[in-house]
């Protein structure tokens, strides 16, 4: 029985050494990880004022002067274009669909089932997933646009004059401020 007291008796022995290691790491680890989490909000707010600054207020300012480009002593440049931003909305994407395939736009459409389908293909994908469908498999499908290609879509469109539902498309115009540094 001796030999099973001093056998348990170093086992739950902890070298302070060793304690003190861990301990100081995990409190290493706490930091480092609020350390983390301040930067990922410090990013966020910088990222709020920078669209603030670039999409309102320095378009807003050349505006009202009249200043549509202005080239600054260190040789950059402030210019302000036009922006676009779009994205269909979850809800209303089964009838954003079917207000592309109706006006002819269709082909802008991917669909995935279980396989990548490219513009163009939504009948093969849909007719795919019925016989899947059909013979008893389970079958998952997705239907997007991707977004560079709406987001270009959107620009073609407005800018022939074209009439896009903006809310089908969550559709915004906007202007945005642009510096361009010199290469150094």
């Amino acid at each position: 029985m001796v030999d099973f007291e001093s056998a348990a008796q170093e086992l739950s022995a902890v070298d302070e050494s060793g304690l003190s290691t861990v301990s100081k790491l995990a409190k290493t680890q706490l930091l480092i990880e609020r350390r983390i989490e301040d930067l990922e909000s410090e990013l966020k707010q910088a990222k709020q004022d920078h669209r603030a600054i670039a999409e309102d207020q320095l378009p807003a300012a050349m505006a009202e002067h009249n200043i549509t480009e202005l080239k600054l002593e260190d040789g950059s440049s402030i210019s302000v274009g036009k922006f676009y931003s779009a994205s269909i909305p979850k809800e209303r994407a089964e009838e954003a669909f079917r207000w592309l395939v109706d006006n002819g736009y269709g082909d802008l459409i991917k669909n995935q089932v279980a396989t990548n389908f490219v513009r163009g293909q939504e009948e093969q994908a849909e007719q795919f997933a019925s016989e899947l469908a059909d013979r008893g498999m389970p079958v998952n499908t997705k239907k997007w646009v991707e977004p560079m290609t709406l987001k270009a879509f959107v620009k073609d469109q407005t800018e022939q004059g074209a009439n896009i539902p903006a809310d089908l498309f969550g559709l915004f115009i906007g202007e945005k401020a642009k510096i361009t540094t010199p290469k150094r």
